[in-house]
């Protein structure tokens, strides 16, 4: 005997902006817990208690939805770094603050990052995106460098490129557990700072 549909438990409808978000939240968790090739289709149906077809309704292949959660992974830490560039203070507080929001996405979803990229077909098909999103980064900071240094332009890209290694090695240390993200932050804001500064005295002579 079935109980009466006032007991019976209603299935809530998602919007299709929180069922998408559903999937790609399943599937970091996945690759979080049994890695990149756990995921698969009918395992994230599965697991979230939807068909199959409705996953595909979503994302086409495997390949588009690895790469739709490696973009939002991109486009979340693009959007807080935004946000923290434009509460700058100084330039001194600019690259604390991008420094440490970097070092915090690297802690936190660091080994998500890596495991996505690790995927040549997701890191082929974001190859393009990433290259343009490195390119804006790159002259925002060496506007803000001829800003604050006054150096010429040819030494400015140089010195951002150069820089940008500083904090790519220490997102590796965070991650690794080798430095917390306040020192490392600290750390790096030394080294850019006093390195640029360097080169402003070096470029008068």
């Amino acid at each position: 005997m079935s109980a009466p549909a006032s007991l019976q438990r209603k299935r809530t409808r998602l919007t299709p902006e929180v069922r998408r978000e559903q999937i790609l939240d399943e599937a970091a968790q996945l690759i979080l817990a049994e890695g990149l090739y756990a995921v698969s289709m009918e395992r994230l149906a599965r697991d979230i208690g939807i068909s199959k077809g409705l996953v595909y309704n979503y994302f086409p292949t495997r390949d588009a939805l690895l790469t739709a959660l490696l973009n939002r992974e991109q486009a979340e830490l693009r959007d807080r770094g935004m946000v923290s560039a434009l509460q700058a203070e100084s330039f001194d507080d600019l690259i604390r603050q991008t420094t440490r929001l970097y070092l915090e996405q690297t802690r936190d979803r660091g080994a998500l990052i890596a495991a996505l990229l690790s995927d040549p077909s997701v890191a082929l098909l974001m190859e393009a995106e990433n290259r343009a999103d490195r390119e804006r980064t790159v002259r925002y900071f060496v506007k803000a460098v001829r800003r604050e240094y006054g150096l010429p332009l040819p030494m400015a890209i140089a010195g951002v490129e150069m820089v940008s290694a500083v904090t790519d090695r220490a997102g590796r240390l965070v991650a690794d557990g080798q430095l917390d993200v306040e020192t490392a932050t600290g750390m790096c804001v030394a080294l850019i700072t006093g390195g640029l500064a360097n080169l402003r005295r070096i470029q008068r002579f």
